[in-house]
């Protein structure tokens, strides 16, 4: 699965939290998703990349899912 929790440190540490949908021009509920850690598109992806000046790999980061022994 995907974790966001490296955009959430971002944010906390910009004091974006409140404006990230707006100052990005994205939804609100793509902004719950990311709270959520769900899927987004990669236009939602690439508009907050774009305004915190950063990468993917930046924001997210791919966590594999635990194999059964």
């Amino acid at each position: 699965h995907i974790s966001y929790n490296k955009l959430r440190e971002i944010l906390i540490d910009k004091d974006m939290r409140k404006i990230l949908a707006e100052v990005a021009n994205v939804s609100s509920a793509s902004i719950a998703k990311l709270t959520n850690d769900e899927n987004v598109t990669t236009d939602v992806l690439v508009k907050i990349c774009n305004e915190l000046k950063c990468n993917v790999s930046d924001i997210m980061e791919f966590i594999p899912d635990e194999e059964p022994e």
